[in-house]
């Protein structure tokens, strides 16, 4: 299953402005990373799932696989940060902004929080203690106890509605203090969900998993909060 797609479809809650903070919720403090992609190679990022490329100062991830989402991953220890990156739809239908624990084992790939946008729609879910933990995960495989399970996400996951203009360039910024996550999209804020998994003490790496024919992405930053 693509998880992106799973992941919309799971956390229909919806979050009106007045809900999301107008001022960040995080400063920037240490610079984890910079990356521009003016090169050939991949470099640190790790194509884990096909496909991921270095084409034109731009990274690119097309999916290549029909049973799953292409990922491309970066390794960094970090807990609470400030993620800032670019992106240009490039025909795909979507893409995740995720954090991981690959020691942990509580939910499904240690996967423990996520942002996923779609032309119309950007998604905030907490994976460790949403759809992706490890009970919750298999009883929504089992038609019979999907109503049971999506009874246990309440609270698990946040959506508000976004136009994306697959012709430009957006800017993205993704705070994590605590157990908030706030997102900005071009400077104007697009997102807030607050729930426990967020507070998840290592997130060990940050990737993108893009459904469809490719998103591009540049200008990649991680900071440490202050």
């Amino acid at each position: 299953m693509k998880l992106l797609t799973f992941l919309c479809l799971a956390l229909p809650l919806v979050a009106t402005a007045a809900e999301i903070p107008a001022e960040p919720i995080a400063q920037k403090g240490e610079q984890l990373l910079s990356d521009d992609f003016e090169r050939a190679a991949l470099g640190e990022w790790k194509s884990l799932i096909p496909t991921f490329t270095v084409t034109n100062g731009v990274l690119k991830g097309v999916q290549t696989r029909a049973d799953h989402g292409a990922v491309g991953r970066v390794y960094r220890p970090m807990k609470d940060v400030v993620v800032e990156f670019r992106f240009k739809l490039d025909g795909s239908s979507g893409f995740n902004a995720a954090f991981d624990d690959q020691t942990f084992k509580g939910s499904h790939a240690g996967h423990i929080c996520r942002v996923a946008f779609t032309p119309k729609q950007v998604t905030l879910g907490d994976d460790k203690e949403g759809v992706m933990r490890n009970d919750i995960f298999e009883m929504r495989k089992d038609p019979a106890r999907k109503a049971e399970a999506n009874k246990l996400l309440a609270g698990r996951g946040s959506s508000a509605p976004v136009t994306l203009d697959p012709s430009k360039w957006h800017k993205v910024a993704i705070e994590i203090a605590g157990d908030r996550m706030r997102v900005s999209l071009d400077g104007q804020p697009a997102g807030f969900l607050q729930s426990p998994g967020i507070a998840h003490e290592t997130k060990s790496s940050f990737h993108f998993a893009v459904n469809g024919p490719g998103v591009l992405f540049d200008d990649v930053r991680i900071w440490k909060t202050r």
